[in-house]
């Protein structure tokens, strides 16, 4: 469904500008449009849009949404593929990305006091002279907010032994949506009940983090990357369990299908192989003997289930190389066709074999192209529907077929998201995973934070759910 364009609410517009000043204001409707979207396949509308600076300009903001009973919902690079930042009941925008600031780097305490707006890339490059990086590492990281990866809890290829972002989170300054100004958790030891970790991974919907400190990892003293070719995708999943069975987990462990590292070859040139039918791409990390034990672990078991070929990465560039195509393959993608429907469910390891051959029969089933590339060390499957949105039809195919995953999914023991959140996009299947007591109970917590309802709705929990009167979801959000 094409998107609406509408003009922003003039009134609204006038009283943002007394906030953040007339530079701060979208006051145009073609601008405002480029803020009803975010990376997912859903559209919405605006109420306003603006570009707050500081904290304070942040809290006015958010105090202006309460007086008008509004709901606003903050955004950043708008990366995001779950329908998380889609404006729903025409709310005001709060767009982050001036919020750029990397306040201060504390190496005695090895935080970062960071604005949302950081890039995530950025963020790291600038720790590079400390000999230090931000662990989560998603695969938008050259675009990515920092305030982003707190939103959504966000993982990437490193989150295998890293974790994703919650625990490299020590400290957020937040803006409650009653307007108050609230720090949750500490850079020291951390006391009381974990507000932190319930804000990290809420999607927007109990707050907006202003200032983030974020936990500094040590670059590694050495680093062993292998790529090992496969000629069925069977062979290549069994030996992502053979590995982490071993005793050895692998700073990353990511597997791509032999359509998606065509298609990178032909954007990047990565050096993958193209008569593979899958592809593991494994990184050790630590101390060098320790590198070099684990390399040959690797090298063992893939020889035993049959690789093709096991290559270990020669030089720095080799290795940039290799980690350049994996992190390109959803642009690669729009050498296929035109769009792309990710979804973000996660799998026990030994139901990988099983639920990929399912992602298979459903995409032909209908009709549909897929790509496999995913986190295959967690089991965070990431299946890419990839089709030409222009043709009739298409999308009620792509979002039957989506479902179908997710049940897949759900049926073999898995989850509905390992990094992308539920936003809008997984919301009504919620009630797959979780009782309704389970729903409710979450929406409790929730409502502590935001008990009018103003920050981000319509997300996360499905109608019915919440505490007093439910809503429905609107229509028109997909397009």
């Amino acid at each position: 469904m094409p998107c609406v364009v509408m003009a922003p609410n003039s009134d609204l517009v006038d009283a943002l500008i007394d906030i953040v000043g007339v530079h701060g204001v979208v006051t145009n409707a073609a601008e405002a449009n480029l803020y009803s979207r975010d990376a997912s396949n859903m559209t919405g509308a605006v109420g306003a849009v603006c570009f707050p600076t500081s904290t304070s300009q942040v809290a006015a903001v958010v105090a202006l949404a309460n007086r008008l009973g509004r709901p606003f919902v903050a955004r950043g690079s708008g990366t995001g593929l779950a329908g998380g930042a889609v404006p729903t009941g025409e709310p005001i925008v709060i767009v982050l990305t001036r919020m750029n600031r990397i306040i201060d780097i504390d190496i005695d305490n090895m935080v970062a006091w960071v604005e949302p707006g950081v890039i995530n890339l950025d963020l790291t490059r600038a720790l590079a002279a400390y000999k230090m990086h931000f662990a989560p590492d998603p695969s938008s990281q050259q675009s990515c907010t920092i305030g982003g990866n707190v939103a959504n809890n966000s993982g990437g290829p490193h989150c295998l032994a890293y974790g994703v972002t919650s625990p490299h989170i020590a400290s957020l300054e937040v803006v409650l949506p009653d307007a108050s100004i609230v720090t949750l958790g500490a850079v020291g030891p951390p006391t009381g009940v974990d507000l932190r970790g319930v804000f990290v991974g809420s999607e927007g919907t109990c707050g907006v983090a202003t200032k983030i400190a974020v936990r500094l990892t040590p670059n590694p003293p050495a680093v062993r990357t292998l790529l090992l070719a496969f000629d069925n995708t069977t062979a290549a999943t069994n030996c992502v369990s053979a590995i982490i069975s071993a005793g050895l987990v692998p700073a990353a462990l990511e597997m791509m299908d032999q359509k998606i590292t065509n298609a990178v070859e032909d954007f990047v040139g990565a050096g993958y192989p193209r008569d593979a039918a899958a592809v593991l791409l494994v990184e050790i990390d630590g101390l060098p003997a320790g590198c070099d034990a684990g390399a040959a672990i690797v090298r063992t078991i893939g020889e035993a289930h049959g690789a093709m070929s096991v290559r270990l990465a020669a030089s720095e560039g080799e290795r940039l190389l290799l980690w350049k195509g994996r992190k390109t393959a959803f642009g690669a993608v729009a050498r296929i066709k035109p769009n792309y429907y990710l979804h973000d469910t996660v799998v026990p390891r030994s139901a990988l074999t099983k639920v990929l051959s399912e992602v298979y029969e459903i995409a032909d089933r209908y009709d549909l192209i897929v790509m496999n590339v995913f986190h295959a060390g967690d089991g965070n499957l990431h299946p890419l529907l990839v089709f030409d949105g222009r043709l009739p039809g298409i999308m009620d195919r792509v979002h039957a077929a989506g479902e179908e995953i997710v049940r897949a999914s759900l049926a073999a023991g898995g989850v509905l998201s390992g990094e992308h959140g539920i936003g809008l996009e997984k919301r009504d299947l919620m009630s797959l995973q979780f009782s309704p007591v389970d729903l409710v109970a979450q929406d409790v917590v929730r409502s502590c934070f935001d008990p009018r309802g103003l920050a981000n709705p319509l997300k996360v929990l499905p109608a019915g759910s919440r505490c007093g009167e439910g809503h429905g979801v609107p229509d028109g959000l997909w397009i």
